[in-house]
């Protein structure tokens, strides 16, 4: 969780997040006019603040789980594989100093398109690849993105991430937030051993 005025926030629909009025989500954190929410899961929720975290515009970074059935889950319940929820980061914005598409295209660069239940060594469905749409224009950018990189991979397998609508976003305990930051040996140890920076190598070069 990248500290800001919104360091939590939680949606209990699709609804379109760029604030024209101060809005306090369900999570009791008012979400600032002008901000709007954008939601990955790109497997392990610890690798994917940092990239979105440096980028100019963005607010804040919260890690949580979204997309399952069990309302509140723990790391344990998700972690089992059976709440239906995938370890996602919601990003709070400004849409006046950073773009979706640029947002997007951070995330594209940040994860391995090409497994639909898995991401690098975490395997199962909760770790599972995904775009979680707040309204109708991020659902058009994220097909239009999606359409880009399937006519222009520079990796051969198939492009398996999901695009699906947002739905109840529960952040993660807290020990999980800002885990890079927090706990830097045993983050860059995890992320080594899990091949993730190898692999994105491969995918999209060193540049990536």
């Amino acid at each position: 969780m990248r500290n800001g005025t919104n360091a939590v926030v939680r949606l209990l629909g699709g609804a379109c997040l760029l604030v024209l009025s101060t809005t306090v989500t369900a999570a009791g954190v008012s979400v600032a006019p002008g901000q709007a929410v954008a939601t990955f899961a790109g497997g392990c929720f610890w690798c994917m603040e940092g990239p979105f975290d440096v980028l100019d515009g963005v607010i804040s970074t919260t890690s949580g789980y979204t997309g399952g059935q069990v309302v509140d889950p723990s790391y344990e319940q998700v972690s089992s594989g059976t709440t239906g929820h995938a370890e996602a980061v919601q990003v709070v914005y400004d849409p006046a100093r950073i773009s979706y598409e640029q947002l997007l295209d951070v995330f594209w660069h940040n994860i391995d398109p090409t497994t639909p239940d898995a991401q690098f060594c975490d395997h199962g469905n909760q770790y599972r690849p995904a775009i979680f749409y707040h309204d109708e224009a991020q659902h058009a950018a994220a097909e239009a993105s999606r359409s880009a990189l399937e006519a222009d991979k520079p990796f051969a397998g198939p492009i398996r991430v999901g695009i699906t609508a947002a739905t109840a976003f529960y952040p993660a305990e807290d020990y999980h937030q800002d885990y890079y930051q927090k706990n830097p040996l045993r983050y860059r140890f995890y992320r080594f051993n899990c091949g993730r920076d190898q692999r994105l190598t491969e995918l999209w070069g060193k540049s990536h």
